[in-house]
This record gives C-alpha cells, sequence and structure tokens, in this order.
C-alpha cells in the first residue's frame, strides 16, 4: 500500500517543502490567469493545488513552531 501524501511531505527538507510552496502558488497564479482568459478546462486542479499548498504550510509551521 503507497504511503499517504502527508507522510511523503513530512520526510521533505525545509528547502524542498519551501520550493514546492513558491511551485504551487505559481501555479495556482497560473490557472487563476487562465481561468480568466478562458483557457482553463481543468479547473479540478484549483482545488488539488489548494489542498497540497494546506498541507506543506501546515508541516511547515508545525516545523517552525516545534523548532521554538
Amino acid at each position: 500500500m503507497a504511503e499517504s501524501p502527508k507522510l511523503e511531505v513530512s520526510k521533505l527538507s525545509d528547502n524542498e517543502i519551501q520550493e514546492k510552496i513558491n511551485d504551487i502558488r505559481r501555479e495556482l497564479f497560473d490557472l487563476r490567469f487562465q481561468r480568466a482568459t478562458r483557457q482553463l478546462t481543468e479547473t479540478h486542479r484549483f482545488k488539488k493545488a489548494r489542498v497540497e499548498l494546506a498541507q506543506l504550510l501546515t508541516i511547515q509551521s508545525e516545523r517552525i513552531r516545534s523548532n521554538t
């Protein structure tokens, strides 16, 4: 059985998590731009990106709190 995505993300380093956060924010920006210009066909990508961003931000904040 495959590991859950949250477990996979928790194995990433702090720098890798920050890179993924930046990538997803860029993806969300691009998706909003595509939607505004009516070029977006895969609307489900919004939810997937937002959920993944929330998971990454949660893990990042947990690490920050545990280091203080």
